[in-house]
């Protein structure tokens, strides 16, 4: 194996569930988080459940509403921008008139 071209492998990884679960394992991290493991998966507790996916709806939702945000306040600068230049043309224009 070719040297300081590999990451740092930690034998005791803490892995931690949404179910509240905690062991460990080998990884390259640290600290793993997971949403599902074997005590909560459906497959493996036999149980008929549906896996919460309205997560990844509201997280979505959530992600379209700060770029409407985002998209709202640069419209809003743009529009303070073409005041200040209408003011500064109508500046202009009362200065050439007084000339």
């Amino acid at each position: 194996m070719k040297e300081k071209i590999h990451p740092e492998y930690y034998p005791n990884a803490q892995v931690i569930c949404g179910c509240g679960n905690i062991f460990t394992t080998g990884s390259t991290k640290k600290v793993l988080k997971v949403e599902l493991c074997s005590k909560c998966h459906p497959f493996f507790t036999g149980e008929r459940r549906m896996i919460d996916t309205a997560g990844r709806v509201e997280r979505f939702e959530q992600r379209y509403k700060k770029t409407e945000a985002k998209k709202a306040e640069s419209a809003k600068a743009k529009a303070v921008k073409a005041d200040a230049a209408k003011a500064t043309v109508k500046a202009l224009e009362k200065a050439e008139v007084k000339e």
